[in-house]
């Protein structure tokens, strides 16, 4: 039997696993603290529960992510400390992120996320790794089609030039 052949979980992590993890941590640690940030900005109530469902669902990969890290013998990467919460009216106009614009960084992320999830589960040898990118992957694309009916219902929605066939133009 080789070295692939038991469980999962005793496998040694190859480079591009710890990388990946390691990494992945990080930019959620950012994200939390932005769209913490960010909530602090937001008007629109739908928006604000997604925000806090992204946040949540964040911090239960953390977890995940943590977990496999300290049983490797992986320092963690750094996180910054949380938001203070803030009253929406006491930011600035000209300062404030509007909606829309939260709305498109929340859905980019979750578009970037797909795509590394995806990455993920195709690079691991572990199982195990595979199977978690696979369920982070499914809760993004929940995630994600919440904002895509959000973006749609308040217009918020910036779909890219459509291609017109030269003989629709008859």
């Amino acid at each position: 039997m080789g070295i692939m052949s038991r469980n999962p979980k005793e496998e040694p992590l190859h480079y591009g696993e710890v990388f990946t993890i390691w990494s992945h941590l990080l930019s959620n640690n950012g994200m939390v603290a932005a769209y913490q940030t960010l909530y602090n900005h937001t008007g629109d109530q739908e928006l604000l529960k997604i925000l806090e469902e992204a946040i949540v669902g964040i911090e239960e990969e953390n977890k995940k992510l943590k977990e496999i890290l300290k049983v490797n013998g992986v320092g963690l990467p750094p996180a910054p400390p949380e938001r203070p919460n803030a009253r929406r009216d006491d930011i600035p106009v000209g300062a404030k992120f509007m909606d829309p614009e939260i709305s498109a960084k929340l859905s980019a992320d979750v578009a970037a996320g797909l795509v590394a999830c995806s990455t993920a589960m195709g690079m691991s040898t572990r199982e195990d790794i595979a199977y978690m990118y696979g369920q982070f992957h499914m809760a993004k694309a929940q995630l994600g089609a919440k904002l895509l009916r959000l973006n749609k219902a308040r217009g918020w929605l910036v779909p890219p030039p459509l291609q017109v066939s030269p003989h629709d133009e008859r």
